[in-house]
C-alpha cells in the first residue's frame, strides 16, 4: 500500500506552484525522514515543467507550518554516523529547494520551527501571517541540538550574525512583527490574503537580498568569532559599569 504524501502540489492558471503541506493523520506537520523522497519527486516535477513561474509552499493545518522535525525520527538514531547521513539528507533536500532557478515563497501561518524554519530559510522569500498563533524559531538548542538542515548559515547570512546567534544560542521565537523588523520575513499580512500575497510575490520573482550592516558582514567573515567575542565582553562590561553607578 502507498504512503499517503504530505506534500501536494497543484499548478494554478498562473502557473504558480502551490505545494500544500499536510502531514496525513498528525495535528501539527512535521518533518520526518521519509519526507525526503516525497519532496525530491516534486522538486523533479517542477525542474520537468518548463512553464511553472513560481512556487508557494504552504499549510493546510490550522495552527502551524510546520512545527519542526520529529522528535522520535531523532532518537531512532543509534549512532554519530546515522544522525550525520540524517542530517545530511536534511541539508541536500533544503539545498536543492534554494536551487530552483524559480521564486520559491513560504507562506507561514502559526509555528514556524526547527526543521519548519529551515525549510522556509531554504526559500527564495518568506511571508507570515499577522495571527497570534504566528512564531518564527530555532528552538532545538532547549533539547541539547543545534539546527542541522542549514540553519545555521542560512539565517545569519538573511538577518545578521548578532541576531541569529541570540536566536539560535537561546532559542527566541519571533512574533510576526519581530520577525519583519529583523529582515527574517519579506511581509506580514492576514491570514485570509496569505496564500494570494505569496503568489503575488512569486509573480514579482525572486525578492533582493537585504542589505546587512557593515557590523554583521564583519562577524559573518573570518574573523567574526573574535569580533563578537570582544563585542560580548565589551557588553559585559558597560552592564556592570552600570550597575555599579546605581
Amino acid at each position: 500500500m502507498d504512503t499517503v504524501s504530505a506534500f501536494k502540489l497543484e499548478v494554478r492558471a498562473d502557473k504558480i506552484a502551490v505545494i500544500t503541506i499536510d502531514a496525513p493523520g498528525e495535528k501539527m506537520n512535521t518533518l520526518k525522514a521519509e519526507f525526503g523522497s516525497q519532496v525530491r519527486g516534486l522538486i523533479r516535477q517542477l525542474r520537468d515543467d518548463k512553464s511553472v513561474r513560481g512556487v508557494v509552499f504552504i499549510s493546510a493545518k490550522a495552527d502551524n507550518f510546520i512545527a519542526g522535525a520529529d522528535i522520535n525520527m531523532i532518537a531512532r538514531c543509534r549512532s554519530a554516523q546515522e544522525a550525520e547521513a540524517l542530517a545530511r539528507q536534511g541539508q541536500q533536500i533544503m539545498a536543492e529547494i534554494h536551487g530552483l532557478s524559480i521564486p520559491v515563497i513560504a507562506a507561514i501561518h502559526g509555528a514556524c520551527l526547527g526543521g519548519g524554519l529551515e525549510l522556509a530559510l531554504a526559500c527564495h522569500g518568506r511571508i507570515c501571517s499577522d495571527d497570534e498563533k504566528t512564531r518564527l524559531g530555532l528552538p532545538e538548542v532547549q533539547l541539547g541540538l543545534l539546527p542541522g538542515s542549514g540553519g545555521t548559515q542560512r539565517l545569519p547570512r538573511l538577518i545578521g550574525v548578532s541576531t541569529a546567534l541570540d536566536m539560535m544560542l537561546t532559542g527566541k521565537q519571533l512574533r510576526p512583527r519581530q520577525a519583519l523588523k529583523a529582515g527574517l520575513v519579506d511581509e506580514v499580512v492576514p491570514q485570509a490574503i496569505l496564500l494570494q500575497a505569496a503568489v503575488e510575490l512569486a509573480l514579482k520573482g525572486r525578492p533582493t537580498s537585504r542589505e546587512v550592516p557593515v557590523r554583521e558582514r564583519v562577524l559573518a567573515g573570518p574573523w567574526g568569532a573574535i569580533c563578537y567575542s570582544s563585542l560580548s565582553v565589551n557588553k559585559r562590561s558597560a552592564k556592570r559599569r552600570e550597575i555599579t553607578r546605581r
